[in-house]
């Protein structure tokens, strides 16, 4: 036999092992041993353990305790900070097509002469329009983290441009937005917690205006958590001293409850919380601390359901394991964690309680068949990148010209696309909209384009009208409103990704 059974000294504990562990281990070994004698093919040790044996014992607890081989495991640490490798640039993906956005200063991007407009057509010779909207965003993903061959479309050129890009370190804020929704209301998205994030937040609510806010809407929306400390510091930027955040309980670990440091010294406006179904981990933690203790309300549909307790503990040869190690509760003492099935998850826990549960539900913006027409064949985008060719660059500020909608209507029907008049009457207000976002995302930048943008979200909007509500009546308890049921996000528009 190969396999080293010194490796486990079993005649020591096998007398005093009533969880069988000792027979266990003697079943494996032994199969092993004939697997390796007998198979038909050569038997490597590394895959068989660090590929099958290990992620299947750690997959019968929970599917977020996971095994992490050298190379994974330098990866995740990497993740652990607030820069990623990327080319510089903002696209909007759409199925089957990218379209660059804009181009960040002194990046590879801008770097190669990529330009807001051009389309992306293939990567490293793999055609896009192959892929839909999920594909194409992780297939992003993979590309941007070694050189690039790029083929590009650019109007007024007669054939495929190319340029290779080399990834770069970038730095990647996870507070992306903040801008004024109405004077003194004020709106932040926090895209995942990271080291810098507690500090990068309190930096950008002072700069929309600090303690003469009137309110704030703060987005977690698809927000997966990160670093639990960030997450703390978040919740502590609108908490009282010695205010419960939440605690953590474990069968290795005694409860531990985790409040607000002395001396703290929190922002009072109303708040308003934005959650949907791909919000996870610390930002529930946040929105649960803040929603028991009647800090803000919550909008939107019911987050993810991740509570657990992760620890990461570094393994023999470079390598590294995730593990489970308790749960967090609310301070009302729920737990948000969500079941899994064939999972060790507590037994206790209630699935239909996993998650958030927001004080008022909001769905997302439900596209229109003429809406999703559009978008998915990107035609308000061509259409945008024509228009800003033809036209001076617009100014902060800048207001689209409602004579540029019959503009785009009758370039529309040159293209055999002829809404009825009950639909173009139905989504005009969302044409002109979606229409000036494009053409301000194209030349002053994606953060503008976002701020037009908000005014059609209704989910930004519902709570920009409950902190107005709660500033003019001068209430700080959160409103409570009956939750309805939850229903997936079918929204199909555009979406903007870094690559």
């Amino acid at each position: 036999m190969r396999l080293l059974l010194c490796l486990f000294p079993l005649t020591l504990f096998a007398q005093a092992d009533p969880s069988g562990l000792a027979a266990h281990i003697r079943l494996f070994t032994q199969i092993y041993s004939i697997v390796e004698d007998n198979a038909a093919e050569p038997v490597s040790a590394a895959p068989a353990f660090e590929g099958g044996a290990l992620p299947a014992m750690l997959r019968k607890l929970d599917p977020h305790s996971v095994f992490f081989n050298k190379d994974q495991f330098e990866q995740l640490r990497e993740m652990e900070t607030s820069t990623r490798k990327g080319f510089g640039s903002v696209v909007s993906v759409l199925p089957g097509r990218v379209i660059v956005l804009q181009t960040m200063p002194a990046s590879p991007s801008e770097r190669a002469g990529l330009q807001p407009g051009d389309e992306i057509i293939a990567i490293n010779n793999v055609a896009l329009s192959r892929f839909d909207m999920e594909q194409m965003i992780e297939y992003l993903g993979y590309t941007r983290q070694k050189d690039a061959l790029l083929a590009v479309r650019r109007q007024n050129f007669p054939r495929p441009l190319e340029f290779v890009l080399s990834p770069a370190t970038l730095n990647a804020p996870t507070v992306e937005r903040a801008f004024a929704l109405a004077p003194g209301f004020g709106y932040i998205r926090v895209s995942s917690f990271e080291e810098k994030t507690g500090r990068d937040l309190k930096n950008a609510i002072e700069r929309i205006g600090g303690n003469q806010l009137k309110g704030l809407v703060l987005d977690l929306r698809n927000n997966p958590g990160g670093v639990f400390a960030s997450a703390l510091e978040t919740a502590s930027l609108f908490l009282p001293s010695g205010t419960n955040i939440t605690s953590v309980r474990g069968r290795s670990k005694k409860q531990e409850n985790i409040e607000v440091p002395i001396n703290n010294d929190p922002y009072k406006f109303p708040l308003a919380i934005l959650m949907n179904e791909k919000s996870a981990s610390g930002s529930e933690v946040v929105a649960a601390a803040f929603q028991d203790h009647k800090r803000a309300v919550i909008i939107g549909i019911p987050s993810y359901g991740k509570g657990l307790v992760q620890s990461v503990f570094p393994v023999m040869g470079g390598n590294g394991l995730a593990l489970t190690t308790a749960y967090y509760y609310t301070p009302n003492g729920r737990s948000i964690q969500r079941r899994y099935e064939g999972a060790q998850i507590d037994p206790t826990l209630n699935e239909a309680k996993a998650g958030v549960q927001p004080d008022i539900a909001q769905h997302p913006e439900i596209p229109t068949r003429l809406q999703a027409f559009l978008d998915s064949n990107g035609l308000i985008t061509t259409y945008a990148t024509k228009w800003v060719r033809l036209n001076p660059k617009p100014q902060p500020g800048f207001v689209m010209p409602k004579s540029v909608l019959d503009q785009y209507q009758r370039w529309l029907s040159e293209r055999n696309v002829q809404p009825t008049l009950a639909e173009w009457s139905i989504d005009r207000d969302w044409v002109q909209n979606r229409l000036e976002q494009e053409i301000v995302n194209l030349t002053l930048g994606v953060e503008a384009g976002d701020e037009i943008e908000a005014r059609r979200d209704p989910q930004i909007q519902r709570g920009l009208t409950e902190i107005q509500s709660k500033h003019e009546t001068g209430a700080r308890a959160a409103i409570f409103a009956p939750v309805a049921p939850g229903s997936p996000n079918l929204h199909a528009r555009h979406r903007a990704h870094p690559f």
